[in-house]
């Protein structure tokens, strides 16, 4: 008995750990390009140049009877040079130039002095336990350069002018680092912002976190994310039997692209799983009797079906019920993506304060074209129809049905409403993975077997 309920907590334990590795497979795969970091270097000129306003220690001004403290300032930091590479398999290295314009107030002849120096530092990049990005330093030096007078009518003399720069590198040689390392820790803040809930529709969200450790070459860094959908603060989860990590080729999309984002089709089919359970892509579509552009009554449809015109002599409001019951299915196919969808229609007669009178359900079937895109930092569809709409009846309060003569009369009415409503719900669109503030922007999304690409520049936006 104890063996049997060892072996049963065994199979039990290694249930889970499959369970485990399933759940983590990445369904996007994030992959920062050189022109990512380009971009970073552009942007990050500003903030490294405010990191580097540094206070200085009052120089011990030597040259009178006694020791004097001299105020020493930095007046102004500018760094004409900033750049950034990948250092495969560990993170970034950072190369910069600085200018400081340094004021020593001396009595009784101030001077100025215009100090070059030069930053390297190596930024390690990893994933912490919650599942984002993790940014340290383990190495980061300053390279002093001779100072330069700015005023050359200055009578300072040579050897005072070596000990105050002596005693400014001495100053800056530790600050400007430790500088450095908290401009790191502020950016690790930004960066947890990815793993935030997103908002998908009033009771949807998506969580997105990755999943491994980042993958660095000398052309990218390579982010395995995944994303749970929850509706309700419940996760929307795919059986995933069989199912592979999503691996995204290289080189793909536009090579000059600061971003590439590969989306597969697990993603997909969990955001219409979503939809479909919240009940979003229900709708209700209600004639109108004083309306000359909605045949969506009795009248025409006893034209049609004898036993509506028997049962209503007179017109009454026709009311379609449109239910998904079955899942969306899309499918991700070289430069074309279609959507199938299987709604259930009841058709209900609507007399005057009166219950709805229900007549026959119907089973269809559609096909879309999916069209994707993003705007800002949310992919977003649109749908068109491709070929018409199939139907068969499942019930049946009215006799016998027609098919061939009331598919014309359902297209009609069906198809602008269906439309409408899907295209105002796929346009809401789904937050792609990004820290706060960060935009995608000129992006290219591309179909290909099984995943789709957007590539695709990115702006910060204070």
């Amino acid at each position: 008995m104890a063996r049997a309920c060892s072996l049963g907590l065994l199979l039990l334990l290694l249930l889970l750990l499959q369970t485990v590795v399933i759940v983590s497979l990445p369904v996007i795969v994030v992959r920062l390009n050189k022109a990512a970091l380009d971009y970073v270097s552009d942007i990050g000129k500003a903030p490294l140049q405010r990191a580097l306003q540094v206070t200085i220690s009052d120089f011990m001004d030597p040259s009178g009877e006694v020791l004097q403290s001299t105020r020493v300032q930095i007046l102004d930091v500018h760094v004409p040079f900033f750049y950034l590479k990948f250092i495969a398999g560990f993170g970034v290295r950072l190369s910069a130039a600085a200018n400081f314009t340094i004021k020593v107030f001396r009595v009784p002849e101030p001077m100025e002095l215009v100090l070059p120096v030069d930053l390297l530092a190596d930024v390690h990049v990893a994933r912490d336990s919650i599942g984002t990005l993790v940014l340290s330093v383990p190495a980061c030096s300053s390279i002093f350069s001779p100072a330069g007078m700015l005023d050359s009518s200055n009578s300072t003399s040579q050897e005072l002018l070596d000990r105050v720069q002596e005693h400014i590198k001495a100053d800056l040689n530790n600050k400007l680092c430790l500088h450095v390392y908290g401009l790191v820790q502020d950016l690790n803040v930004h960066l947890g912002t990815l793993i935030g809930l997103s908002p998908v529709g009033p009771e949807s969200q998506i969580r997105y976190s990755i999943t491994n450790m980042p993958t660095i070459t000398s052309d990218y860094i390579s982010l395995d994310i995944g994303a749970i959908l929850s509706l309700l603060g419940k996760p929307i989860l795919l059986p995933m039997h069989g199912a592979h990590p999503f691996v995204l080729p290289w080189p793909l999309g536009d090579a000059g692209a600061m971003a590439t984002v590969g989306l597969s089709q697990h993603l997909f089919d969990c955001a219409l799983l979503m939809l479909q359970k919240a009940g979003s892509l229900n709708l209700e579509i209600t004639g109108q009797l004083n309306s000359k552009n909605n045949p969506l009554n009795t009248s025409v449809l006893g034209q049609l079906v004898p036993e509506v015109a028997h049962l209503f002599p007179e017109p009454v409001p026709l009311v379609l019920k449109v239910q998904l019951g079955a899942t969306p299915v899309v499918t991700l196919h070289t430069s074309n993506s279609t959507l199938q969808l299987q709604p259930f229609v009841e058709v209900f007669a609507a007399p005057s304060n009166l219950a709805l009178q229900f007549l026959f359900s119907l089973d269809v079937m559609v096909n879309l074209d999916l069209q994707l895109s993003v705007s800002k930092a949310k992919l977003r569809g649109s749908t068109s129809l491709l070929g018409g709409f199939q139907l068969s009846v499942a019930t049946s309060n009215v006799g016998s049905v027609d098919m061939d003569q009331v598919l014309p009369l359902i297209s009609t009415v069906f198809q602008k409403p269906l439309l409408d409503h899907l295209n105002a719900l796929l346009g809401m669109g789904v937050v792609l993975p990004r820290v706060h503030n960060l935009h995608y922007v000129h992006s290219e999304v591309l179909v290909h077997e099984g995943y789709v690409v957007v590539s695709s520049g990115l702006a910060y936006q204070h």
